[in-house]
């Protein structure tokens, strides 16, 4: 993974040397997987010292990076589309490793809310976030659609978009040319009609 980072970590040569590429690699980890903000997951390395070892640090030497760092770290990961590497790599060896089942997907949608003020610098709301209304609620942000393998429960494939994108238009990008079976609640009703799904 720190291979996929290198041709796009700054070099260092102006300004401040940069913190080891798998340094930072392991503390967004860690953030990942605790679900830690910025300032939590610097925080909690400090606090614990389980942490503190995947880290590598040694406080006699070096500091914890802080959250402002880990942002930027983040920023590029987003920007650069490396998160769906990893994602894809993560997949692969579960499919080496024999982990995922094939022959059938569950598909579903989960909101994902945003703020829906506008201060920020134009005065308008994120263009990539809708309003929808689910149940008698109203939310504003996007919709995370996944493709679950229904034999292990690993997730194989994940789409973005605004929330008020219908799940059953984006079923077809979650499924498998090999998936026989597809699973899914309500707001799949008529997949079997659609024109993506047919061919």
């Amino acid at each position: 993974w720190v291979s996929l980072i290198v041709p796009h970590y700054p070099t260092g040569k102006r300004g401040r040397p940069p913190i080891e590429i798998e340094t930072m690699l392991r503390m967004y980890l860690l953030q990942c997987w605790f679900s830690l903000s910025d300032e939590g997951v610097e925080d909690a390395i400090y606090d614990s010292y389980a942490m503190r070892k995947f880290m590598g640090i040694n406080f006699f030497e070096q500091d914890v990076p802080d959250a402002t760092t880990l942002l930027h770290f983040r920023h590029l990961l987003e920007e650069k589309g490396i998160g769906k590497l990893f994602f894809d790599a993560i997949n692969r060896c579960l499919e080496r490793a024999g982990r995922m089942m094939r022959g059938g997907s569950i598909v579903d949608a989960t909101l994902i809310s945003a703020p829906s003020a506008t201060k920020n610098a134009e005065k308008k709301r994120d263009p990539e976030m809708h309003s929808v209304k689910k149940g008698n609620q109203w939310h504003f942000g996007m919709k995370c659609h996944t493709g679950v393998d229904a034999g292990s429960g690993f997730v194989h494939t994940v789409e973005a978009t605004a929330a008020n994108v219908h799940d059953v238009t984006v079923a077809a990008r979650l499924l498998r040319e090999d998936d026989k079976a597809v699973y899914g609640d309500s707001a799949y009703l008529g997949i079997e009609k659609r024109e993506e799904i047919k061919s």
